[in-house]
């Protein structure tokens, strides 16, 4: 495991100290989840912006035209 020393402004401590007590973890533990959520999504977005990269958007649109017109569902209307 590495160590890492960080400075943070005193309100950022702050609040980071009072939701890891309220989560009831150590803010070692707070910040290392943290960190790995937000590398999760970069990872993801970086893995869906490369699939869209290969799509096939003439198969999209085959795929699509498949779909039944339908009025969308009562709270799904734009």
């Amino acid at each position: 495991m590495g160590a890492l020393s960080l400075r943070l402004p005193a309100s950022i401590h702050r609040h980071i100290r009072e939701i890891a007590r309220q989560e009831g973890v150590s803010i070692n533990q707070f910040i290392s989840s943290a960190v790995a959520e937000k590398i999760s999504a970069l990872l993801t977005e970086e893995y869906v912006n490369a699939r869209a990269a290969r799509a096939d958007l003439d198969k999209v649109a085959q795929i699509l035209a498949k779909v039944p017109e339908r009025p969308p569902v009562a709270g799904d209307e734009l």
